[in-house]
């Protein structure tokens, strides 16, 4: 909804938008993704590869995001990501995945600085559920505001009756 959103209503032209682009980094500096890199099997333990949701590349990346074009993907993307949406009956949308998500476009962030460029990172949450008592909490939503104001990752959240819009500033390009 959001990927389909940015390429028919967002002026965002078609060659710089990718939707669950594998964005495969060869030397892991960060500290969550070191744990994570080394959670895998040893034959494919070098390297990890996060998946944003959706990702806005700047013209370099001439619409050629594939995994052999890891580097140039990295050094052009301006903008990625993650998206929560919840739609779940007797059950809501908790702090724990909104704030491991913050977390992976934190360490993704740190990993592309490390490279020599940067990008803005967006937690998007969709609270869907038509119940009050299906939607988060007003601790879980203070939870992970503070959490993305702390990493400077931009925080969105969007209800039937109520709309976030929490920006850091703290991105440089």
């Amino acid at each position: 909804m959001v990927y389909h959103a940015l390429r028919t209503c967002g002026g965002v032209p078609i060659p710089q938008i990718g939707m669950n682009v594998k964005q495969y980094i060869k030397t892991v500096t960060s500290e969550m993704f070191t744990k994570l890199a080394d959670r895998k099997h040893a034959d494919f333990s070098q390297g990890f590869e996060p998946i944003p949701d959706v990702v806005i590349f700047g013209y370099g990346v001439n619409s050629d995001w594939r995994r052999r074009n890891y580097e140039n993907t990295l050094k052009h993307t301006l903008l990625a990501i993650e998206i929560k949406a919840s739609e779940r009956a007797k059950s809501r949308l908790g702090a724990a995945e909104i704030k491991s998500d913050i977390l992976k476009l934190n360490a993704h962030r740190q990993e592309v600085r490390e490279l020599g460029s940067d990008f803005i990172p967006v937690m998007m949450v969709i609270d869907t559920a038509p119940l009050e008592s299906e939607r988060m909490t007003e601790w879980s939503l203070g939870q992970s505001r503070d959490l993305a104001k702390s990493v400077g990752v931009e925080f969105r959240y969007f209800s039937m009756d109520r709309v976030i819009v929490d920006s850091t500033n703290s991105t440089s390009i």
